[in-house]
């Protein structure tokens, strides 16, 4: 289908967990409410108009109007669905500005051929686990040391995968990242002593991990294995330790 249609279906596997999560916690961390299907909904067709348009930036002239279908459909899509979130929940309006920088970087980097650098990286990570406010605020959340918490410890994990997935595949062998990485995942590591001891040990966890994986060739499908496992057991010891 990729090959008839492209621009359809997101090939940067990655990106599912870091869209979902943020989501995911912040609707466990207040309540499922109506609001919360519509903005599901627009986050991940959001995604894919954002997908679509950074394939049409970044294609030669000519090629461009293969990639317009999809981006207009999603980018419709998703601004019926924004509205219709917004109908629900006109507050949520509050938090569109928190993504423009996000938004602008990931969109430059596409044009300038650069979407796969860590700077993009890490600004796109940073920018998808917003969503847990958003979330947590469609859900009628009250307390908000405990939502911009949850962002921060989401934030310092995915960042910390940005590295690490970077020297496990396309810098392997690199010096540089994996210094980088482990130092990341280190700080990262004394951060959480003012949070809570279980994630203290989680990151610990995570730092040796930094550390000590890329000695290995792993394929990517066990690196990604390896991330989900990981994803579910952060995201699960954020909500249990800040509730």
């Amino acid at each position: 289908m990729s090959r008839r249609a492209p621009g359809w279906i997101p090939n940067q596997h990655g990106a599912w967990a870091m869209l979902a999560t943020p989501l995911l916690v912040g609707i466990l961390a207040s309540r499922p409410t109506w609001a919360h299907l519509p903005l599901t909904a627009f986050w991940f067709l959001g995604y894919f108009a954002f997908f679509a348009a950074g394939l049409w930036l970044k294609a030669a002239p000519a090629r461009r109007a293969r990639y317009l279908p999809p981006l207009r459909t999603y980018a419709v899509a998703a601004a019926a669905l924004g509205a219709l979130t917004l109908a629900l929940e006109p507050r949520l309006i509050r938090w569109t500005p928190l993504f423009a920088l996000p938004l602008g970087v990931g969109l430059y980097a596409s044009k300038v051929r650069d979407e796969r650098s860590l700077w993009s990286g890490l600004t796109t990570a940073a920018g998808s686990c917003l969503m847990t406010l958003v979330a947590y605020d469609a859900g009628h959340g009250a307390d908000w040391t405990r939502a911009w918490l949850l962002t921060g410890i989401l934030t310092a994990y995915f960042a910390g995968t940005v590295f690490y997935v970077k020297t496990m595949i396309r810098e392997r062998g690199e010096a540089g990242y994996l210094a980088a990485s482990i130092a990341f995942h280190a700080l990262a590591t004394i951060a959480m002593l003012w949070v809570h001891p279980a994630l203290v040990a989680l990151f610990a966890l995570l730092t040796a991990r930094a550390a000590i994986a890329p000695r290995f060739a792993l394929s990517p499908k066990l690196v990604g294995i390896g991330e989900a496992f990981a994803t579910v057991a952060m995201a699960a010891t954020a909500l249990i330790v800040t509730g």
